[in-house]
């Protein structure tokens, strides 16, 4: 490097010029700075505003040439580049310069995009964000090439190494908030896709679930069957159990592949459908599943354990299965799971 800006020195003010420019930005990569770091080098070295965004998160970065962060922008950029990794755009850096761009403006944002895709590369962005919506979706597809799966979770922010749960969502609040509490820790990111929130993580703590959430938690495997996981515990989740794993749903997961057509010919699934039409029997019948326990049922239902059993009587009639007995109380769990699937 020595010989070669001997030799540049015996040349043109420009090519000094250019010089410096590959220098100063080869020095900042060199010492791994972050892209706030980026950003402030940048716009003290270009005199004027210096802006970075990532597409991924929507992240900006705006700092003016005395290092603070710029207010709001009264004129548009005067040159803009695109950021690349892969082969692939994932956003974009700009100077904001009063009149016409400088003779060095290009080669700035040129070695600013490569440091900017470096650091993106080494470290990912943000911790906890919303998230592209498509480049969730396209690290969760089950039609994504293993090549294109891995570069959308980097261009997210986890490392190849690091396992990633997929949890499936439905709550009025906000998903980064969802995800900023059951991982506070540890990478997070969430979108929205159809019908569904997606929060990819590298932990669930499904104890730390917000009120009022459903949720279904796949395992840590590939993203695309984490996926596939979640929205099937999602699909099992109910009022007393509105966060599942789908480790713990077990054999009852089967039930997810058996055709609806199937389910509603079922006669113990027609007959929870029917009973259904009463909230309060439903509510009975729920607990007791859950409990196996005519006293916990109560217990949880705010009720005397005498009137639990009233109820449960009339539900033994009206389904035509004896639920107090181990074999009738399978029956009626596996009636009323599927019930949900069908309700889904």
């Amino acid at each position: 490097m020595e010989a070669l800006a001997l030799r540049l020195s015996q040349l043109d003010s420009e090519a000094e010029g250019a010089l410096r420019v590959v220098m100063f930005y080869d020095t900042l990569m060199r010492r791994r700075v972050d892209l706030p770091a980026l950003a402030r080098a940048s716009a003290g070295f270009a005199e004027c505003v210096a802006g970075i965004r990532l597409l991924g998160t929507g992240r900006v970065i705006r700092v003016g040439p005395d290092g603070r962060a710029a207010p709001e922008a009264v004129s548009p950029a005067s040159i803009t580049l695109p950021i690349s990794l892969d082969e692939e755009e994932i956003g974009a850096v700009w100077l904001e310069r009063p009149g016409t761009p400088g003779p060095f403006d290009e080669l700035l944002l040129d070695r600013l995009a490569i440091a900017v895709a470096g650091v993106v590369e080494r470290y990912g962005p943000a911790v906890t964000t919303m998230a592209d919506p498509a480049l969730v979706e396209l690290a969760i597809s089950a039609d994504t090439d293993d090549a294109a799966r891995a570069r959308a979770l980097r261009l997210l922010g986890f490392p190849v190494d690091l396992p990633v749960r997929v949890v499936a969502v439905r709550s009025r609040l906000p998903l980064d908030r969802v995800g900023a509490v059951i991982c506070p820790s540890r990478l997070v990111k969430a979108a929205p896709l159809a019908d569904v929130g997606v929060i990819l993580a590298a932990s669930v703590d499904t104890a730390r679930f917000p009120d009022g959430v459903r949720a279904g938690v796949g395992s840590a495997a590939d993203p695309h069957l984490s996926w596939r996981q979640a929205r099937t515990a999602l699909r099992f989740s109910s009022p007393r159990e509105p966060v599942l794993r789908f480790d713990e749903l077990g054999a009852l997961a089967l039930l997810a592949d058996v055709p609806r057509e199937a389910l509603l010919g079922d006669a113990d699934v027609a007959a929870v459908t029917r009973l259904a039409e009463g909230p309060e029997e439903l509510e009975t019948l729920d607990a007791y599943c859950a409990t196996g326990s005519l006293r916990r049922a109560a217990e949880s239902l705010h009720l005397h354990h005498s009137s639990v059993a009233r109820r449960l009587e009339q539900i033994e009639r009206s389904l035509g299965i004896a639920v107090t007995q181990p074999a009738g109380l399978v029956r009626a769990r596996i009636a009323l799971a599927a019930w949900r699937l069908l309700a889904d």
